[in-house]
């Protein structure tokens, strides 16, 4: 059993008659524009030393952030927060 160009036009029709025209074309472009980001995205070529630069960066302040909220809190604060733990 093969299937023949006739085949194929049958069922083409009957998917055009079911979704519409409208629909289908919306649907066709939409794959094509998650193709073409798909392929943009592959090709985009970051060097490692910028992603290496953008970590450093983000864990110094992370760091920092963290040992100046840890300064800034009080000592009454600190008191209260070990005596809700336990």
């Amino acid at each position: 059993m093969t299937i023949s160009i006739w085949k194929l036009l049958i069922v083409v029709l009957i998917i055009t008659l079911l979704f519409g025209t409208k629909k289908l074309r919306t649907l066709g472009s939409d794959l094509g524009e998650a193709i073409k980001g798909f392929k943009k995205a592959m090709s985009d070529d970051v060097p490692s030393s910028h992603q290496h630069a953008d970590a450093d960066f983000e864990t110094k302040a992370i760091t920092e952030k963290s040992a100046n909220t840890q300064q800034s809190i009080p000592p009454e604060q600190k008191n209260n927060q070990k005596k809700e733990q336990e």
